[in-house]
Parts: structure tokens; C-alpha cells; sequence
């Protein structure tokens, strides 16, 4: 007979999760590398009390200050691990548990591991209601956390002790298997957290789970090589499973061997080094020209572990030759099948090594190699425009503080973003020198990821420098965790824009005739009771420093190169504060569409011009069949 130890269920799931592995080409590592945490009645006695007794190596805590904060940190530090190790979040019941739907749904979302372990009512219903419980009149065992079902690829709630052991079993296989990842939840009862069980010891053996990288079917493979031979104007996307995949050295051998042009998605850009020849910037509605003009010609677009989301497809507008056809790479059967595509279901190195050896001695032609060469360095020209300032003593323009931050970053640095009007600009200038340097979460665009984000990659590499660019509207939704990297010293860098609104939608309403209502952070007009009057006489900087960051303010470039390079050098968290000039254009307006639905029927003249261009656009929207 097995022996057994008796622990509480918050006790033998931390144990459990502390023996986890994950291993891919023979590297080990730790599943679930931490736990994250904020304590009320609902999570206190049981998984606090669980990871006191526990200790730091068993199970390393993080304390943080907003729940969907510390999903995001454990987001961030999931990606920068290319998938391989994630994090644990625990909560409360009630507003603790409804603050993880955002982060979850922009885990699974983004296909990003994070395990989320919220407090649930008592499975005993000794006490009920309870504080916070939600009552349901006709479904008496639903709560709060059944809000994360949709947002979390696995869900269960354990209302007995001896539950916890298939479910945890199934929460370890989804997340560690890059075809199924996202979002795992497992809702804690708080009675069921505290009751003892005695525990067969074969539940705390450790276990690896090894992340496979399936090979691609010969049939598949064959009809994909087919296609590639046929093609004249083979075009490349690049999603965020080559870098899940760290299938960036086979892209660039692939893309060495055949001289197919590489472009990318927000997710997939530094899959190539900017300055590789076949590499010619992101695609789609924040896309380069010289990309959007070759994915509008090509005849074959071949996606690498991309999910084609509508700014790739530029709305279903971007791939316009008649005889365009798709081939994908995908690890997920339902990706690779997006666009009526030829499908290689597959790994990403996987399937690049394969394809690159049954492809020997094929390449493009060489007109076109020297057509997309051509269009590269006629964008390089457009990038060094945007990055450059005439006048070192001026205010500094958004693009002109993207290239004072050029400047100073190394190989080694990572940029994180994830809102407002940067990501269209770092999309078409940003120059990503490795595969992990550009880190835009653009899958949910989530404003208040970017400081937790760069706490988590902070984390998972700690002699990184880490930059978290932010303007005053993401700023204003969570800055919380600016107190985070200061009690664990974690010198993140922070980036921050004043520019007085929401910048981004301020532009977007402004195109599809909202005249930008309610987009600027100004007091009323007395007049007409409009935000018009005057700017908001608020300081982010001296918020910032009242959260323990140092601060460097930076009025001109010359100021700002130096701050950047002042806090670059820093080993404490420290924030480059700058008010940008947003009246003088610098960035290269859009070489694609994007579409948002502007109202049929209005009468104020901006919305009815506004229609009328969307009605041109639109109509080049094309279904691929």
C-alpha cells in the first residue's frame, strides 16, 4: 500500500505545483516558477497560509497591489520564457477574484501561461451567504469566478479534497502544452483550502512535461513545397510562435536559403534582426509600406505561427491579388486553418527546418529580391526621418523620443508596450535587434500591462534592462506597481508620455468622425460643458516619485537622450518623464486599413465624410476561399 502524507488542500496544491517541470531540447524548467498574491478572507488561512509554510524555496511569493496586475507580471515573465515557465496568482473571493477576468482573458488571448487561483464560497455552504459571495437566485453553485470560464482554457472548482488531483494534473498538461495554453483556473472554496486529507506521496513526485515539437505530416509537408515552387511572389508572416517556438535561427536560415521576404505581426516582429536583408517590418494596418505594398501583390502568403488578427489582415483588405493563396505553420489545428489555407500542422522550427531542407537549391527571383531590397531601404530612409531631431534644444516628438531611445539600447535591452498610439509607431520604426527585445502585447492591446509586464521580464532575467513605455492615459489605469519594483529593487525603467489623453483614440475618433469627444484630459468648458478648457494641472512625474521611483524630467532631446541614458545605467527603478510634442507630425501615416464601423446615418459633417471614406474602403474587403 502507498504511504500518504495528510495536508490541507493548500498545502498539497503547493506542493504539487512546486515539483513541476516543464522540458524542450533537453532544458528544464521550473512550471510554476512563483506565486503571486493579494490576501483577504477568501485565500488567507488556506493558500497563505499554505506558501508561509511552504518557505521561498519551495515556492518563491511576490507581493503585489492590483489582481489583474499580477496576472499581467506573470504574463510578461511567461513570454520572455518563451512559454516554458509560468506563474501562479492567488486571490481573494469577490473584487479580488472579477480583478483577474482582464488579465486572463489577455493570457489566453495571447496563448501565455498563467495559473489563477482564486477563493470560491464555502463548498460546505456552512456559512452563506458569505462576504462578497454572489447569490443566484436559480443556480445556487454559481460565483464571482465564473466569469473566468470564458477567459480561461481550463476551468474547475474543487469541491472536494481529492478533486485536486485530476484537476491539477489537467491544469499542468494545459499549460505546458503550447497547442492548448492560456489562461488555467482553479477556483479554491475557502473551507475546502483548509481541510486536511491524507495525500497518496506519488501526487508530490516530480514530473516533467515535456513541450513537444511536432514534426509535419510528409502529405502536408509535400503539398506545402508544392506551393512554395509554384509561387513567383512568396511573402512571409512571422507570429509569436516563431519566438514561442525559439524558431528564430531556422526563420533565418529558411529565409537565407530561398530569399522569401520576411514580414511581421506585432507578436512575431524580431524574428529577424531589422537589418536582415529579406526582413522588411511588420505588416498590416501598422505595418511598413514597403510590407503592406509586397502583401498586396503576393500570390503565396506563408504565416508562421500567426493568428492573423485584423490589423495583419489590415481587415480583410491587405492580400488583393487575384490568384493569392495561404500556407501556414501552425502548432494549432484552428490558427492553421484561418484563410481557407494549405496547412502544415506543426511546430515552427519544426516545420521551417523541414521545409528549408525539401526547398535546397530553390530560391525567388532575383528582380524580386531586388524589388523588396529596394523598398527596404527606401523605409530605412522613412525610419531614420521620423528618429532624427533638426533641433537637439526642441520638444521632442513621439518618434524623435523612439529614436533618442534607439539610441541607447543595447542588443540585450527589452522594450514593452501594449496601447495607445506607440505600438502603430513602433511597429513600423522599431529597430529589434533579437528576439526578445520587442514585447508588444497586441492580442488584447491592454492598457496597464506594460509596468507589471516589465516587472515579470524583469524577473525571469535579471540583469536585463527593461523598458516600459507608457502615456499618461495607460499611466492613470495602473501605476500600482511602480511600489512592486521598488520594494524588490528591480530597476525597471519607465517611459513616461505625457501628452494629455487618450492620443490614440483622440486620432481614431477624429478619422471616423467623433471629432475626438472625450478623448483629452482637460477641465470643462463653462460654455458648453465639453473637455476643452484647459489641461489638467496634474504631475505624473511627482506621482511617480511618491511611489519611490527616481524621477528624471526631460524637456528637450538633448535632455531626454541623457535621461535615457542616465536611468539606463541605474539599478534602481526610475522613470524618464517627458511631455512630447503632439502638433508636429512625425510618424508615417498608416499603409494599410483597419476597420471601425463609422455610424450610416449622422448629421454633423465630419461623421458623413467619414462615412463616406469607410464605404470607399471597405469595399475592397475580400473573403479568401
Amino acid at each position: 500500500m502507498s504511504s500518504t502524507t495528510r495536508l490541507t488542500v493548500a498545502q498539497a496544491l503547493v506542493r504539487f505545483l512546486s515539483v513541476q517541470y516543464t522540458e524542450r531540447d533537453g532544458l528544464r524548467h521550473r512550471l510554476i516558477a512563483g506565486t503571486w498574491g493579494i490576501f483577504g478572507h477568501g485565500n488567507v488561512a488556506g493558500i497563505g497560509q499554505a506558501l508561509l509554510e511552504a518557505g521561498e524555496d519551495a515556492m518563491p511569493f511576490h507581493q503585489g497591489r492590483n489582481e489583474q496586475a499580477m496576472v499581467h507580471a506573470a504574463v510578461g515573465h511567461a513570454r520572455h520564457l518563451n512559454r516554458l515557465s509560468a506563474q501562479a496568482v492567488t486571490t481573494s473571493i469577490g473584487p479580488g477574484a472579477t480583478n483577474l477576468v482582464t488579465g486572463a482573458a489577455l493570457a489566453t488571448i495571447n496563448r501565455l501561461p498563467v495559473l489563477l487561483l482564486p477563493g470560491d464560497y464555502f463548498a460546505t455552504r456552512a456559512a452563506d451567504p458569505l462576504l462578497q459571495q454572489l447569490e443566484h437566485p436559480t443556480e445556487a453553485d454559481v460565483s464571482v469566478n465564473d466569469t473566468l470560464r470564458p477567459v480561461s482554457r481550463y476551468f474547475d472548482r474543487i469541491h472536494r479534497p481529492e478533486a485536486l488531483i485530476p484537476s491539477a494534473l489537467q491544469a499542468m498538461r494545459v499549460l505546458a502544452d503550447p497547442a492548448e495554453t492560456g489562461a488555467v483556473t482553479l477556483a479554491l472554496p475557502q473551507d475546502v483550502q483548509a481541510e486536511a486529507y491524507d495525500w497518496p506521496e506519488e501526487f508530490f513526485a516530480e514530473r516533467v512535461w515535456r513541450v513537444r515539437r511536432p514534426a509535419p505530416d510528409p502529405l502536408e509537408l509535400a503539398e506545402a513545397v508544392r506551393a512554395i515552387l509554384g509561387a513567383a511572389r512568396p511573402l512571409i508572416v512571422a507570429g509569436g510562435g516563431v519566438h514561442h517556438s525559439e524558431a528564430e535561427e531556422a526563420l533565418k536560415a529558411f529565409a537565407d536559403a530561398t530569399g522569401i521576404p520576411v514580414t511581421s505581426t506585432q507578436a512575431g516582429k524580431g524574428s529577424l534582426r531589422h537589418d536582415h536583408p529579406a526582413d522588411v517590418g511588420g505588416i498590416g494596418h501598422t505595418g511598413t509600406a514597403v510590407a503592406d505594398d509586397l502583401a498586396r501583390t503576393a500570390d503565396l502568403v506563408i504565416g508562421v505561427g500567426t493568428r492573423y488578427s485584423d490589423f495583419t489582415t489590415a481587415s480583410g483588405t491587405l492580400f488583393q491579388n487575384p490568384d493569392v493563396r495561404f500556407l501556414n505553420l501552425n502548432i494549432t489545428s484552428f490558427d492553421a486553418h484561418k484563410l481557407a489555407a494549405r496547412t502544415v500542422v506543426c511546430d515552427a522550427r519544426a516545420g521551417l527546418e523541414a521545409l528549408t531542407s525539401a526547398l535546397e537549391g530553390h530560391r525567388v527571383n532575383a528582380a524580386y529580391e531586388a524589388e523588396y531590397g529596394a523598398g527596404k531601404e527606401r523605409w530605412e530612409r522613412v525610419v531614420t526621418r521620423a528618429f532624427e531631431a533638426a533641433d537637439e534644444n526642441a520638444v521632442p516628438t513621439q518618434t524623435q523620443l523612439l529614436g533618442a531611445l534607439d539610441a541607447v539600447v543595447g542588443d540585450e535591452d527589452v522594450v514593452i508596450n501594449a496601447a495607445g498610439s506607440l505600438p502603430g509607431d513602433l511597429h513600423k520604426l522599431w529597430r529589434a535587434r533579437s528576439p526578445r527585445q520587442y514585447h508588444l502585447e497586441y492580442g488584447y492591446s491592454c492598457m496597464g500591462y506594460e509596468i507589471p509586464a516589465a516587472i515579470g521580464v524583469q524577473q525571469a532575467t535579471p540583469d536585463t534592462p527593461v523598458w516600459a513605455l507608457v502615456g499618461d492615459g495607460t499611466y492613470l489605469m495602473m501605476p500600482t506597481e511602480l511600489v512592486t519594483a521598488v520594494q524588490e529593487g528591480l530597476p525597471i525603467n519607465l517611459v513616461l508620455i505625457q501628452n494629455h489623453g487618450y492620443a490614440s483614440i483622440g486620432g481614431l475618433s477624429e478619422s471616423v468622425g467623433g471629432e475626438r469627444f472625450g478623448t483629452a484630459y482637460r477641465h470643462r468648458d463653462p460654455a458648453d460643458g465639453s473637455y476643452t478648457g484647459a489641461p489638467l494641472p496634474v504631475d505624473l512625474a511627482a506621482n511617480a516619485a511618491s511611489l519611490g521611483m527616481d524621477v528624471l524630467r526631460a524637456k528637450t532631446v538633448r535632455e531626454l537622450r541623457e535621461a535615457l541614458a542616465t536611468a539606463r545605467a541605474s539599478d534602481r527603478p526610475t522613470c524618464v518623464y517627458v511631455e512630447t510634442d503632439t502638433a508636429t507630425p512625425t510618424a508615417p501615416p498608416a499603409a494599410a486599413w483597419w476597420d471601425v464601423p463609422v455610424a450610416e446615418t449622422a448629421s454633423r459633417e465630419a461623421a458623413v465624410a467619414a462615412r463616406t471614406e469607410y464605404d470607399r474602403q471597405a469595399a475592397a474587403r475580400r473573403t479568401h476561399l
